[in-house]
């Protein structure tokens, strides 16, 4: 064996060595991540997330959700909005990245291009500007599905700014917000990512001295009716997705709360 041929063995081996040693590194933070994902975080009010039915939670610092492997992106975010989130600040808008925390793998931002759809967020950005990263955060794959523009710029982003007047009226809303990924749907991307023909958003208030709660549930297309034209009980919304919302309530409040669909005594208590 010639001496080229012994350091061309030898240059072999250190390359494996070395691409060896990097994936070992990578599936090493991989699972570090997602065994941080997996840990509830200490601004992640527990006591209100709902019930997975995919079995996945993910919790990052400023929102938690439940990832759906089968329609790649969340059957529900959920996240507290409190009155001292509320902020003016406007920040630089950062590249969607993939959520490294989802087990299963979360859908590539890729799926979504040429697709005429929005990434539209779940957790709004506008929800947490309160710091950067939070901010930042919301640009997870996990995050985000297929919506269309007028929807998201229209009765949608109408709603989303709703929701943080009440949160500065009631110091504070919980909100859970997501696609309905049930029935037949159109799909976009290499992935196959289901784009939902209906989105809702749950809201509950806890700070007010008396428990109330409301859910909107819209069509996926852009509307100029008035957001009270969407409300609908929260059962309808348990019923339609196969989540249950308020596991954790006594049931005779939970029962009472979730089968109302009143506007008014959401907005005028």
């Amino acid at each position: 064996m010639t001496k080229k041929t012994i350091y061309s063995l030898i240059a072999i081996i250190i390359v494996l060595g070395v691409y060896g040693y990097e994936h070992f590194l990578n599936v090493e933070e991989s699972t570090e991540i997602i065994e941080e994902g997996e840990a509830v975080k200490t601004d992640t009010n527990e006591y209100f997330l709902p019930t997975s039915t995919t079995g996945q939670i993910v919790h990052h610092e400023g929102y938690s959700l439940s990832y759906s492997e089968a329609h790649e992106q969340a059957e529900w975010v959920a996240y507290e909005l409190k009155k001292a989130h509320l902020s003016n600040s406007n920040f630089k808008r950062p590249y969607f990245e993939i959520d490294k925390a989802v087990g299963t793998g979360a859908a590539h931002w890729r799926n979504y291009k040429k697709s005429g759809y929005d990434r539209g967020h779940l957790c709004p950005a506008g929800d947490r500007k309160y710091t950067k990263e939070a901010h930042d955060e919301t640009f997870l794959t996990s995050n985000i599905s297929p919506q269309e523009h007028n929807f998201n710029a229209g009765v949608w982003n109408s709603l989303e700014q709703k929701v943080r007047y009440w949160a500065g009226k009631y110091n504070g809303v919980f909100v859970i917000t997501g696609g309905v990924l049930k029935g037949d749907m159109k799909t976009i991307g290499d992935e196959n990512v289901s784009v939902p023909n209906q989105f809702y958003k749950v809201l509950i208030d806890n700070n007010t001295g008396q428990t109330k709660m409301i859910a909107f549930l819209m069509p996926h297309k852009n509307s100029s009716q008035p957001l009270y034209k969407f409300v609908v009980s929260v059962d309808e919304i348990e019923q339609l997705t196969g989540i249950d919302f308020f596991a954790e309530l006594d049931d005779r409040i939970e029962n009472k709360l979730e089968a109302s669909s009143s506007y008014k005594e959401w907005s005028f208590n």
